[in-house]
């Protein structure tokens, strides 16, 4: 899909992998609706980094109107316990060597929670 830098990539999951997608994250909370694990190709899930079930609920009913809101709610929620640690763990997966690939089944990634935990993560780590 494109390059987030020389660390993060971003990709839906229905894209066939790529050799060197690196470490293959899916940064959904849900499974993708007919997806086999093999076509995923996933290392990591790390469902406990996406936004919650209620965040997303609300996020849904009016995405065009509520996306500014929703970025503040999901950075808040980043910093929150029940994410610490699926954020440290990606943070350490940028941190290492190789390339990070984040895939997930969003049709409009623009508009998703992927380039806000991107932000949020390259914060962290330093990379900005």
């Amino acid at each position: 899909m494109r390059a987030v830098d020389d660390a993060v990539r971003v990709r839906r999951v229905y894209d066939p992998p790529e050799k060197d997608d690196g470490t293959r994250v899916l940064v959904d909370r849900l499974w993708p609706r007919g997806v086999s694990k093999e076509h995923a190709a996933v290392d990591v899930w790390a469902k406990e980094a996406a936004p919650s079930k209620e965040l997303r609920s609300w996020y849904h009913q009016d995405p065009d109107g509520r996306f500014d809101d929703f970025v503040d709610r999901y950075r808040t929620e980043l910093d929150d316990s029940a994410h610490r640690d699926a954020v440290e763990e990606l943070a350490t997966l940028l941190r290492g060597d190789g390339p990070v690939t984040f895939v997930t089944a969003v049709k409009e990634v623009g508009t998703s929670q992927v380039p806000v935990l991107v932000d949020h993560l390259e914060h962290v780590t330093g990379r900005r």
